[in-house]
């Protein structure tokens, strides 16, 4: 019977026994109603025939449920709080059934009065028996309704009990919705008993990172620290409100423990971290994999909350740990597992903090974090931070590129016992760190004087020079992002924070500008050289600008005078929009149709700042998007793709065929998707040509091997793509190759051919496609597979712009020029085949 297995279940020989007893056997009519209704609920154990058997199965189940709603509703105080406590221990979540009784819980003890403490005591202890998670965080919420009617008294009696349940729900996976504000409420009752109390685990016993609060808690107990404790412990998201914030601070103060939120968070930030195999994996749903991390799921709201406490209190003095933290937690190639709401909590942080230091760290973290969810909040924090100082997110991270104390030629000299010491930034990627000795000799390698003599200034300044490398690089792409925006900047404002910045500058002297004069005219002033008069406003050049005859020009010096532009700027790719592209509308199929490998395509989207889902055998797998945001975030680009077959393996496809291409422009939070005809021609051409890129480097068209491999799947598709048609990218390589080519040593073996190079060799002619670099060779067109070395060419032969497939073009070119002096048997046999 359900009666004596409820009282032998209920025994725990503790000083509760006669509680729940007494309970039981108080509505004893409550359990038989129960054990009915369990019997009714079986399907095959009521006998029941006929047409109607489902309608009077059912009819039988209401007519008992409202018997029982019937027999509670008449209940008193004292047989009420009974039935709860009967309900609470009749409740199953095992394999012998699901039985949980919330509703009628919940509506006993909204109305029932009188608890007392030995009552509340044996309903906490039972819930916290309860191995369903959200079943136990509603119980919990449940119960603690009537732990909250108790006077002083009985609160301190069941401290014990609420303790307990604490402890249970910070071990237990019950979800923010639930675990934060039912934590809230069992902190406060337990506060109400002793304000100095601090609830056992809420400060982790074993966390590195909370070491400093552990034993100002075991030396200093006091109800002001623990009160701080608390608070902390309550923020539950990325970002407080105001009342939270000025109650820390306050808390803080009162406290009197000044810098140790700072001392904290340094713990997080650089501290060592946890490990799975000695405290357990960080979340109940982590893998059984050894890992790292800094923070345990459990501990997160204190984390943040100590976060937070920093930034709000400690000041200047927070802002390179929050930039570190945020880094560390949610930035590529940390040594602990991504943490994204410890580190959207640095990164909120950072933007609230009154210090030109923590513009400089958003400004690093967002050339370095690729993270879409991050990104986003970096996005927020930038435009929470421009708002405070009155300008734009655009000219908030323009002014906060930091300068590292560079002089303006982008250069920093020390001199240590005798050595002349010099980090340089020497070009848009090469940044140096040169030692001089007192004889006028220089090596980039540190002399044994300076390693022994300076260690520590060494081992700062070799941090500074990677410091340099990764701020010139996140420059280099936000500046190239700026083809696509069309800004101006007043004169002034443009030199102070571009051209005469030093790592900056180092860029835009290299670039093609354009200045407006008082008349109102745009006049493009070449690399290195300053514009004539006094300009009012000031542009980045783009070709889509400019005339073919003043396209030619520019490509023309370029060249002449050995210009290498940071990016390719003078020979860039122009895109319009084709008839084709009008007619469908709204979508592009210009790159549609390709097969590409699928995981280059993938790194190259990561590589350019696009975002994609991943293909693979989930829900939403089959289906590729990936997309960019152009012309300062107000355009944005998607490229479609799929898998090129179904029959691949359980992680992802090889490969993938290409689709549309789709733009949406921004109209306040939103997105609304656009025809091609309505899109800014600047972000048009921009968008396009990553697009091609993606297809260029990717496509199994430019995969020298791919007919060797004895497979035909694609067979049709490589055959057509690897001699076709030159793309906008390939033209451009042509006139590149057009002003080259007469330079060269090999030019009299050397000329263009429509969409080929064509190289006379001593044994053969042979014709060199200027998209996929594939050879043929004359008088058959026989293919020639000649696989990359995968070094980097020798920078004898000088390029106006970095592409690695014009490097191939050319590095092919002299080999096949000198074919007599080949020695590699694999492209003899070869060209020696139909010789």
């Amino acid at each position: 019977m359900l009666y004596d297995t409820l009282v032998a279940e209920s025994r725990k020989n503790d000083t509760l026994d006669d509680v729940r007893s007494a309970a039981l056997g108080r509505v004893r009519w409550l359990v038989d109603l129960l054990e009915r209704q369990r019997a009714e609920s079986r399907w095959d154990a009521v006998p029941l025939a006929g047409e109607d058997a489902y309608e009077r199965y059912q009819a039988a189940r209401a007519a008992t449920q409202a018997e029982l709603d019937g027999r509670l509703a008449a209940c008193g105080d004292e047989e009420s709080r009974a039935a709860v406590l009967c309900f609470l221990l009749a409740a199953r979540f095992d394999r012998t059934g699901f039985w949980q009784y919330d509703t009628e819980t919940a509506a006993l003890i909204s109305r029932v009065r009188g608890w007392t403490s030995d009552e509340v005591a044996a309903m906490l202890f039972r819930v916290t028996e309860y191995d369903m998670r959200h079943s136990f965080g509603e119980s919990l919420k449940t119960v603690l309704n009537a732990a909250e009617r108790l006077d002083a008294d009985g609160r301190r009696a069941v401290a014990p009990w609420l303790r307990r349940a604490h402890a249970e729900l910070r071990n237990t996976d019950v979800g923010a919705r639930l675990r934060g504000p039912l934590a809230k409420r069992l902190r406060a009752l337990l506060e109400s008993v002793d304000e100095a109390h601090i609830p056992e685990g809420l400060i982790p016993p074993y966390a590195p990172w909370a070491a400093p609060l552990r034993e100002r808690a075991n030396t200093s107990p006091t109800p002001e620290l623990a009160a701080l404790v608390r608070h902390l412990a309550s923020l539950s998201g990325p970002r407080p409100a105001q009342r939270w914030r000025r109650t820390c601070r306050a808390l803080t103060d009162a406290a009197a423990v000044g810098d140790l939120a700072v001392e904290v968070l340094r713990g997080l930030a650089e501290g060592d971290p946890q490990c799975s195999s000695g405290h357990g994996p960080h979340t109940r749903w982590a893998g059984e994999f050894h890992y790292h991390y800094v923070v345990h799921q459990r501990d997160g709201d204190l984390a943040r909350g100590v976060v937070w406490a920093a930034a709000l209190t400690g000041g200047p003095a927070a802002v390179p740990h929050l930039g570190a933290l945020a880094l560390r937690a949610g930035g590529p190639g940390s040594e602990v597992i991504e943490d994204l709401k410890l580190a959207g909590a640095a990164i909120n942080a950072l933007a609230e903090t009154d210090d030109p230091a923590a513009l400089e760290s958003l400004w690093r973290l967002r050339s370095r974090i690729k993270h879409r969810a991050l990104r986003k909040q970096l996005d927020t924090a930038l435009v929470t931070a421009a708002g405070r100082q009155g300008i734009t997110p655009e000219q908030l991270v323009e002014r906060s590129v930091p300068n590292h104390g560079l002089a303006r030629d982008g250069s920093l000299e020390q001199e240590w016992g005798g050595y002349r010491v010099r980090v340089a930034i020497e070009d848009a990627v090469t940044v140096r760190l040169t030692f001089t000795g007192p004889g006028g000799r220089s090596s980039r390698t540190a002399p044994a004087a300076v390693k022994d003599g300076f260690p520590d200034e060494l081992k700062q300044l070799k941090a500074l020079t990677k410091e340099v490398r990764g701020t010139l690089s996140g420059e280099r792409a936000r500046v190239e992002a700026l083809m696509s925006a069309g800004r101006e900047w007043p004169y002034d404002e443009w030199r102070r924070h571009y051209r005469d910045h030093p790592v900056t500058g180092v860029l835009v002297r290299g670039l093609i500008w354009e200045f407006q004069d008082a008349d109102g005219q745009w006049r493009a002033a070449a690399p290195m050289t300053e514009p004539h008069g006094e300009p009012g406003r000031v542009r980045l050049w783009h070709p889509i600008r400019a005339s073919t005859r003043e396209i030619r020009a520019w490509r023309e010096r370029i060249v002449a005078e050995r210009l290498r532009q940071p990016f390719k700027q003078a020979f860039r790719e122009i895109y319009l929009l084709t008839p084709a592209e009008e007619e469908t509308g709204v979508y592009s199929n210009r790159f549609a149709a390709h097969i590409v490998h699928y995981r280059r395509l993938y790194a190259l989207f990561k590589e350019r700042g696009w975002q994609a889902n991943f293909l693979g055998r989930y829900d939403g797998g089959c289906e590729g998007r990936a997309w960019a945001d152009f012309g300062d975030g107000e355009w944005r680009a998607y490229f479609f793709h799929e898998p090129a077959t179904e029959d691949y393996g359980d992680y992802a496809p090889d490969h993938a065929a290409t689709d549309q291409v789709r733009f949406e422009r921004r109209e306040g939070r939103r997105l609304r998707e656009v025809p091609l005809a309505e899109v800014e021609p600047l972000v048009f051409s921009e968008a396009m040509r990553d697009v091609d890129l993606f297809v260029g480097v990717t496509s199994i068209a430019a995969d020298p091997e791919w007919a060797d491999r004895g497979e035909d799947r694609y067979g049709a598709y490589w055959r057509a793509a690897t001699f076709a048609e030159l793309t906008a990218s390939a033209e451009v390589r042509r006139e590149a190759l057009e002003r080259i080519l007469p330079r060269l040593k090999i030019a009299d073996r050397c000329s263009l051919n429509g969409r080929y190079l064509v190289v006379r060799g001593d044994r053969r002619t042979y014709k060199i496609h200027l998209s996929s670099a594939n050879i043929l060779m004359e008088p058959d067109d026989a293919y020639l597979c000649i696989v990359p070395s995968g070094r980097k060419g020798d920078g004898k032969v000088f390029l106006p712009f970095e592409d690695d497939r014009l490097s191939l073009i050319l590095s092919k070119a002299f080999l096949l020029a000198a074919d007599t002096e080949i020695t590699d048997r694999t492209i003899l046999r070869q060209i020696e085949r139909g010789v």
